[in-house]
């Protein structure tokens, strides 16, 4: 990868660039921000690692500077780690990693390796959607074959950064499918949703690992980065509109957490504001989520969530999709105790 470092202490610069060189990596590096903006205007970069705390500019404006020229530049804001309100003004900034001050070998090793996940995820969409549009004639059925094999790929990315949700994505997709068919909805459309609501959570490669991988209940502050899954999940696919998985992907990934009353996130939509295949997979979502065992908290017994669905029937839950799944409750056990993790 070409990678950029710009700290004005310069013990910082030195460490991460021997560690990044060591790893294979080019690199190019500043004491002053000023001259890593000019650096832009004939450079691309596919990381950056940035100092908060700069005289001549600060990390936050400097990350805006490199998303301007380049947004799928990854940005790794180095600071200290109870700066909680640096780092939302980070990530609103476009920032996609943190490095917490003093700088640690091990962790400069792990945001490289996230790094390295993230690019490699977003070179093989590209590669695929330009064989996509070049091949689409001559190979119809191969290329159906390798969109969902791509899909599969991707939808693996958020799984290998939280073991403890394996089959999660495998489970959502089934129970979203029974859903749209027993709603009524043509075979077309129950084939989108099976396949992109494999992509639901693949904006969680954009949260930090310390808010994701917590083994307790999240702080405000840790959920409002958390909530911001939905909208990376969004930014991720939302540009490929030749792939309509892909497309449907970005829809789902960004409404998923819509209540039907309008107190959901990230925009609060209400009610037929919320795109149906959103409506759907929140409940086929929240389902998986109820039963499944996590860091701080035990599975529900299956009765329990399907009462929890009836009383948020209308708050959290379209009444009409809830109904329908309330209505085929012995198909959802049937995936469950298929699917178990």
């Amino acid at each position: 990868m070409n990678i950029l470092i710009v700290d004005d202490t310069e013990v910082n610069v030195v460490l991460l660039q021997e560690v990044c060189k060591k790893k294979g990596h080019h690199v190019t590096s500043f004491l002053n921000p000023l001259d890593a903006v000019e650096s832009l205007q004939n450079n691309q970069y596919d990381v950056a690692f940035i100092d908060y705390m700069m005289p001549q500019m600060d990390g936050i404006t400097l990350i805006e500077h490199i998303k301007k020229s380049d947004e799928e530049t990854m940005c790794v804001m180095v600071t200290a780690a109870n700066e909680n309100e640096v780092k939302i003004k980070a990530l609103e900034a476009g920032a996609n990693e943190f490095l917490s001050k003093p700088i640690d070998i091990s962790e400069i090793m792990i945001r490289l390796n996230n790094a390295t996940k993230l690019i490699e995820a977003n070179k093989l969409t590209k590669e695929y959607n330009k064989t996509l549009k070049s091949e689409v004639k001559e190979a119809t059925k191969m290329l159906v074959d390798a969109q969902y094999e791509s899909l599969a790929v991707l939808s693996t990315v958020a799984e290998y950064r939280d073991e403890d949700t394996h089959l999660h994505t495998k489970r959502v997709s089934h129970y979203s499918k029974l859903i749209a068919m027993h709603s009524g909805l043509d075979e077309e459309t129950q084939d989108l949703i099976f396949y992109a609501s494999s992509l639901h959570d693949i904006g969680k490669i954009g949260v930090p690992d310390g808010i994701l991988l917590k083994p307790a209940k999240l702080t405000d502050d840790e959920f409002v980065i958390m909530k911001k899954h939905a909208t990376i999940g969004d930014t991720m696919l939302k540009d490929f509109t030749q792939n309509k998985y892909l497309k449907a992907g970005a829809t789902i990934a960004l409404t998923h957490h819509e209540k039907f009353n309008g107190e959901g996130y990230p925009y609060g939509l209400k009610g037929d504001e919320i795109d149906i295949m959103g409506q759907i997979v929140a409940i086929a979502d929240v389902f998986d989520a109820l039963t499944s065992v996590r860091p701080y908290k035990n599975a529900w017994d299956t009765d329990k969530a399907f009462d929890f669905f009836k009383e948020e029937s209308g708050k959290h839950f379209n009444p009409f999709f809830t109904q329908i799944f309330l209505n085929i409750k012995d198909e959802i056990l049937e995936v469950y105790n298929t699917y178990k993790d």
